[in-house]
């Protein structure tokens, strides 16, 4: 199976913190699987570190008031072009990500509170027609055949 991966959860250090969302649990699901890792922020053209950001009335912001709409859009757009040359028989995404989240997201107002949401990319994979999962759905339910 070729399966399209939120490049934090594989290790790499693209996380807004700087950090990863590294998931060994997932890392043993992906063996024996051609992995493709994608990061829609920095393929955005965003830095690591940057700061946080979340979906304020349908447009990103950052905790600092900026909007980094455009950069999420753009790296969302790029991640998908990549979905449609590797043609991914699934996609894997980091929960309540701006661009990742695949069934919640945070409500915009940095406090930590969730809401039922998308995040850029997620919805663009789904509209595309590409299974996409979230990664607690995979680790409770395994990978899908």
């Amino acid at each position: 199976m070729k399966i399209m991966v939120s490049a934090c959860l594989l290790g790499e250090k693209c996380k807004y913190n700087g950090g990863d969302n590294r998931s060994p649990e997932l890392l043993r699901l992906l063996s024996g699987h051609t992995v493709i890792p994608v990061c829609p922020e920095v393929l955005g053209g965003l830095p690591v570190p940057r700061v946080p950001a979340e979906i304020v009335n349908g447009t990103v912001m950052n905790r600092e008031g900026v909007s980094v709409d455009e950069a999420f859009r753009r790296g969302a757009g790029k991640a998908l072009e990549i979905a449609g040359k590797e043609k991914p028989d699934l996609i894997i995404l980091q929960p309540r990500s701006p661009s990742c989240g695949v069934k919640e997201i945070y409500d915009g107002t940095f406090s930590g509170r969730r809401i039922p949401g998308r995040g850029v990319f997620a919805a663009l994979a789904l509209q595309a027609g590409f299974r996409v999962k979230d990664l607690e759905d995979v680790l409770r339910e395994g990978i899908p055949v």
